[in-house]
């Protein structure tokens, strides 16, 4: 098959994403945000029903989030009474996922300088998730609780259109499910309806590529490792 324009730009976009721990504090234009999410809402899902919301985050609002959750993540005591809604990860680890969870997180230690003994310093990094990485934008992802499994593979799509239409801008992201720890702290803060669950959050902006962390690319296993071509 020839490679096209289009094949290459989209190629790009999705081959470029990576997951951003560090940007500039360039702002991003509203009607760039609006954009970005208006493509992303071509995502496929079932029947149409469009399960996803999303709340923008910038300026003053972001920081005061960022703040009420950093005064009870700080406090090991405090942030034991807040627990995530729904399972992100399994309770049993089981090969080889327990092994790429650990290779990627030491990784990105070992590239900060943080050794298993630092406790306080894989804290502190863990908690720069809850200020968006210093991004200018951060993005608060929920759903309402009536919808089900179906509706949650559907989101993932429209969360990895926003991902793709920002490479194809020159921004870039992070999606963060640590947000769904304090997820009583976010429906607060932001003033969430009952039945809205918090699905994710997302940083966005601009990469700082003087950033060591930024240096980070993933692992991915070839096609023949997960795929079988059946005749």
């Amino acid at each position: 098959m020839i490679s096209t324009p289009d094949q290459q730009a989209v190629d790009s976009a999705i081959t470029s994403r990576r997951s951003i721990r560090a940007y500039l504090p360039t702002p991003v234009a509203a009607e760039d945000i609006a954009q970005i999410l208006q493509v992303a809402a071509r995502a496929p899902s079932g029947t149409n029903t469009q399960p996803w919301k999303v709340y923008v985050l910038q300026g003053e609002r972001k920081r005061a989030l960022s703040s009420a959750i950093l005064a009870i993540h700080n406090d090991p005591e405090q942030a034991k009474l807040h627990k995530e809604e729904y399972a992100y990860y399994p309770s049993v680890w089981v090969s080889p996922f327990i092994e790429r969870r650990r290779k990627v997180g030491w990784d990105l230690y070992a590239l900060l300088g943080l050794t298993r003994d630092n406790k306080a310093g894989m804290a502190a990094q863990h908690g720069r998730n809850y200020e968006f990485f210093g991004a200018p934008v951060g993005l608060i992802f929920t759903i309402d609780r009536i919808m089900e499994q179906g509706s949650w593979l559907d989101y993932g799509m429209f969360l990895q259109n926003i991902m793709v239409a920002a490479r194809g801008r020159g921004l870039d992201t992070c999606p963060q499910a640590a947000f769904t720890q304090y997820h009583q702290v976010i429906g607060e803060v932001l003033g969430l309806p009952e039945n809205e669950t918090v699905v994710c959050g997302m940083a966005l902006g601009v990469a700082d590529m003087t950033k060591i962390e930024n240096t980070l690319i993933t692992e991915r296993m070839p096609v023949e490792e997960f795929v079988k071509f059946i005749e």
